[in-house]
């Protein structure tokens, strides 16, 4: 377990940021998130059942992140062992875990709404900030990363009130897989559940 944490520690503070190509800019990247925004709220304001908000935020997801990099991230050190097979595997199972962990997050926001309030470039990627408005509490803020790594303008990150997905999930992934004994077979069958 210790080693989990140390090797999780170095791997956060070598993060190696997506390279941006000369598409994205500052127009573009905020446009992708209040597209995203638009979505959420929609759905937020959809009166759907749950379920069908679940598979809506696993649609959302699916379209404005970088799905392929934030697994890859959350899988860490145990990525290297892991077969093409389990790869691809873990990718979808964490699609859907992470879009009802986050989706539940959203559903908070009923009533309430997402407002981009700014768009700066931090190295080579963008930060897009965002206001939650939530009824009875008081507004916080949302920010995401966008880069267009993968030829796409994708979010590859996102902080809620400060807290960092990428790192939150590499943290999670790890204890499910300290839980199965680094078993990736079995954390992959967990996240599945979890869904």
């Amino acid at each position: 377990m210790k080693r989990r944490m140390f090797l999780a520690a170095a791997g956060a503070a070598t993060l190696v940021a997506p390279a941006a190509l000369s598409a994205l800019d500052e127009g573009s990247a905020g446009r992708l998130i209040n597209a995203l925004v638009t979505d959420i709220n929609n759905v937020i304001a959809s009166g759907k059942s749950e379920t069908a908000m679940y598979r809506d935020f696993e649609r959302i997801f699916g379209r404005y992140s970088d799905t392929s990099y934030i697994a890859a991230y959350a899988m860490g050190v145990d990525g290297r062992r892991a077969s093409a097979a389990q790869k691809k595997a873990f990718s979808k199972a964490f699609q859907g875990y992470i879009s009802r962990k986050y989706g539940q997050r959203f559903r908070e926001f009923i009533g309430g709404r997402l407002e981009v309030t700014g768009v700066k470039r931090v190295k080579k990627w963008y930060e897009v900030s965002t206001i939650a408005y939530l009824q009875g509490q008081s507004p916080f803020e949302v920010t995401f990363l966008v880069s267009d790594r993968s030829g796409k303008d994708l979010f590859f990150n996102m902080y809620i009130e400060g807290v960092n997905l990428l790192l939150t999930e590499r943290t999670e992934i790890g204890a499910i897989l300290d839980r199965n004994r680094g078993d990736i077979d079995k954390m992959i069958a967990e996240l599945k559940r979890l869904s």
